[in-house]
């Protein structure tokens, strides 16, 4: 299944995307792609109803705003450095060990949505990534059976103000939390229509102008490991996102640095997953 979600920001209703690229509403299903949905075997009884109300769903407004296809998640966890060139363009050692950082949920918005330019910043960045929501409660998991935790994977680009993460002191949450630092979607593909996520092409661009051109088969640390690791720490429940990383091609990595503008159009996209596009701007609140 595609899951998506709809409406304005905070209240946004539930649907899905049939096979033919048809964006149903599912509000009648009586809840939302949240935590508790996944959580309680929310997929399977989602498929079960859709097999008998899914011919009379209406059809979702084109001009509906598309919002984050899951609801604020508990966390919202990141790897870095996980391309071989990425972190040869970052001038960074390749990791050992994944590297862990976090991103604050409330820095969660639409794929559509602005990309929000905090107050004082001067890099703010872009970076295409794969992510994985869990769909189940996992703690200390095994890499053999990782994949079974997974509910499903979205398109999501990790906004990073470069100054903020690496010139501000401290842990790099600071340059990657600010608010629409972290669009999602425009699906939640469920993992069974993925047959294999570690070979998936990943794209991105500025102003029309391809920079990001990979594919996930270049990660540094897969999808399972990365689960295991992440397990031995924390417990990660039901719609966490968890980045897997971007490869190379940020703006940090060009030469001169290039950063985002006001205006700036970021397009990007993961094959079977869809695409996503954002316009740069000044925080209306800075």
């Amino acid at each position: 299944m595609k899951l998506l979600r709809f409406g304005e920001f905070g209240k946004e209703n539930p649907a899905i995307q049939t096979a033919d690229g048809r964006n149903l509403d599912c509000t009648t299903f009586g809840e939302d792609w949240t935590e508790e949905f996944l959580a309680n075997d929310g997929l399977n009884r989602l498929k079960d109803w859709l097999k008998v109300h899914e011919a009379t769903l209406p059809e979702v407004p084109p001009n509906e705003r598309i919002g984050s296809p899951i609801s604020r998640p508990s966390k919202i966890i990141c790897i870095g450095l996980n391309y071989l060139k990425h972190a040869q363009e970052a001038g960074m050692e390749v990791p050992k060990i994944p590297i862990v950082f976090m991103k604050a949920t409330s820095s969660l918005c639409g794929p559509f949505d602005p990309i929000f330019i905090p107050k004082d910043s001067e890099k703010t960045d872009w970076e295409v990534e794969l992510a994985v929501i869990i769909g189940k409660r996992a703690k200390y998991v095994n890499t053999e059976n990782a994949l079974d935790y997974v509910a499903g994977y979205c398109v999501h680009n990790d906004v990073s103000e470069r100054a903020f993460q690496l010139e501000h002191g401290g842990q790099w949450v600071k340059g990657k939390s600010a608010d629409h630092f972290a669009p999602l979607g425009p699906l939640l593909v469920t993992k069974d229509e993925i047959s294999d996520p570690h070979n998936l092409r990943l794209w991105l661009k500025l102003n029309g102008k391809i920079l990001q051109d990979s594919n996930t088969s270049d990660l540094i640390f897969d999808i399972p490991t990365i689960i295991s690791h992440l397990s031995q720490y924390m417990t990660l429940l039901p719609g966490d996102v968890i980045s897997t990383g971007t490869p190379s091609g940020v703006g940090m990595g060009l030469k001169p640095p290039v950063y985002l503008e006001n205006g700036d159009v970021v397009e990007l996209g993961i094959e079977g997953l869809g695409k996503a596009r954002q316009v740069a701007m000044n925080d209306p609140e800075a």
